[in-house]
């Protein structure tokens, strides 16, 4: 039960802080360097979240990285359950913040193809969320692969997780995380649920990615 708190709180302040600040800083580079601010916030929270709750979880706080743990063999089915039930949890919690300190027409930080991105398509949205939870999964399992890593792993994961942001949030807004996208775009509404589904799919696709090519490198 105590991993399944820990997830809630994970997802709880990962939304709350990266979400939060997305709202905040417009996420616009226009607008107070909000670009790079909201990518560092979701980098940063993870870095303290690692450290914090990464002993009695693994700080997931994903469920792309809970699948990839499952087909990895490092998480059992009934823990797989339980971790997906908890971060949509924690992000509901999150969610339910955001709209107390900034309204509930705050837009929730919800992922949607972006309006700048001129050459945007669900196709391409999803193949753009395939490839950055490739990407930022395949970071997770090889820092945790080994024991040795321990020290370093929390920030290099979020590191990982700022530098997908970089690229990506000028494009999808930066998802990777079926969790904190799907609770934001049901307080949203709007644009943001009807394409709630690429960040839903191209996540879990990304992460199962990630943890297939992962075992046959290593293996």
């Amino acid at each position: 039960m105590k991993k399944y708190v820990a997830e809630v709180i994970g997802t709880f302040v990962l939304v709350t802080f990266g979400c939060g600040t997305a709202i905040a800083v417009g996420c616009s580079s226009e607008n107070g360097s909000g670009y790079l601010l909201t990518a560092l916030a979701f980098g940063l929270v993870i870095v303290a979240m690692a450290y914090s709750i990464g002993n009695i979880s693994g700080c997931h706080v994903n469920p792309a990285v809970s699948l990839a743990m499952l087909i990895r063999g490092q998480l059992s089915v009934t823990d797989f359950i339980g971790y997906i039930i908890s971060q949509c949890i924690g992000s509901t919690l999150g969610c339910i913040v955001l709209g107390v300190v900034f309204g509930f027409d705050c837009g929730f930080g919800a992922n949607q193809i972006q309006a700048g991105w001129t050459n945007g398509t669900e196709v391409g949205a999803l193949i753009v969320e395939i490839i950055l939870t490739f990407v930022f999964v395949l970071a997770i399992i090889g820092v945790t692969s080994k024991v040795e890593n321990s020290a370093v792993s929390g920030l290099v994961i979020g590191l990982s997780l700022t530098l997908v942001h970089i690229l990506g949030i000028a494009l999808t807004g930066t998802s990777v995380n079926p969790a904190r996208s799907l609770m934001p775009a049901l307080f949203a509404g709007g644009v943001a649920l009807s394409q709630v589904w690429i960040f839903i799919v191209g996540p879990l696709v990304g992460g199962a990615l990630a943890a297939v090519v992962y075992s046959f490198l290593e293996g």
